[in-house]
């Protein structure tokens, strides 16, 4: 919480630009709900890597990676210093420590099978169906994501062997770039009554009729977005399957269990030099904190 207010401080400072490392920020048209920068936010720092990929699309950490290298080569062709701000553990990964993805090539008729069998069976089958030949990988998926649970059978019937299998095939190359790692963490109470409150600001400024137009735009509700925290429980609510009480209840439980495993991915990253801040903190006086801690030379940073 708090990473785009400080990386447009930090920014601010020292001319640069932001390529987002957020999942879900890539997504158009979900721009409440994935708390992605603001029009203003965006006018104040240019933002790279947001609001670019359909809804609908697989979209994965190989193509993420190609997409930050060109911006950051394009930020820093122009004399600006870029900053990396966000939370998928994986995305930073590939790009501070150069990591590369042996990539399965896709079959469409194959995929579109799979697509009518969890039609007809439902997503609770396929997800069986993937347990039973990739464990390890369906143990990670959530039963309703069937986009990534189509991707992985199909990658299993291509080639024999489960998705988790490729996954530990990614090699690594030089990393191209030198990064400096900073965190922002607050006491967990604090957090929590921060995410809650996050959860009902975005519900006040129209979050519910962002579901309605995004459903209004003829996007399969099986789209890989509707995994975004929220969304679906949204989607119930509007289908008359829950109520808005309880819709808000459960994002706020899911969003407070991903920020707590996201934290546990990023502590363990020895080479990250985390700040704790209070919850009322001033962004510019976190990036003031930030600059003055920086064991580099300053004049590294453009300042």
């Amino acid at each position: 919480m708090g990473k785009t207010a400080v990386g447009i401080a930090l920014a601010q400072r020292l001319g640069g630009e932001i390529v987002s490392a957020d999942s879900r920020q890539i997504y158009r048209y979900l721009t409440i709900g994935t708390a992605q920068p603001t029009p203003e936010e965006r006018a104040a720092v240019p933002h790279h890597c947001v609001d670019f990929v359909e809804p609908n699309r697989v979209y994965t950490v190989a193509e993420f990676k190609a997409d930050a290298e060109r911006a950051l080569d394009d930020i820093l062709q122009r004399g600006k210093q870029p900053l990396v701000v966000g939370g998928t553990g994986l995305y930073i990964k590939a790009l501070v420590d150069g990591l590369t993805f042996t990539q399965v090539a896709g079959d469409e008729a194959l995929r579109r099978e799979l697509e009518r069998e969890a039609e007809e069976q439902g997503n609770a089958a396929l997800h069986a169906r993937l347990a039973a030949v990739d464990p390890e990988t369906a143990v990670r998926l959530h039963v309703n994501d069937r986009k990534r649970i189509v991707r992985a059978l199909e990658v299993y019937l291509l080639t024999g062997k489960p998705l988790s299998y490729w996954h530990t095939q990614a090699g690594r190359e030089p990393p191209r770039y030198e990064f400096r790692q900073f965190g922002l963490a607050m006491p967990r109470e604090a957090l929590y009554a921060r995410i809650n409150d996050r959860v009902k600001k975005m519900l006040a400024v129209g979050w519910v009729d962002e579901v309605r137009n995004f459903l209004a735009r003829g996007y399969d509700p099986a789209s890989l977005a509707w995994e975004s925290l929220g969304y679906r429980y949204l989607l119930a609510y509007l289908r008359g399957e829950v109520d808005l009480t309880t819709a808000i209840a459960l994002t706020q439980r899911d969003t407070r269990r991903f920020a707590k495993r996201q934290l546990t991915w990023f502590r363990a990253d020895r080479r990250i030099q985390w700040f704790n801040l209070l919850p009322n903190f001033d962004p510019a006086q976190v990036a003031e904190r930030v600059l003055a801690s920086d064991p580099f030379d300053k004049a590294d940073w453009g300042g």
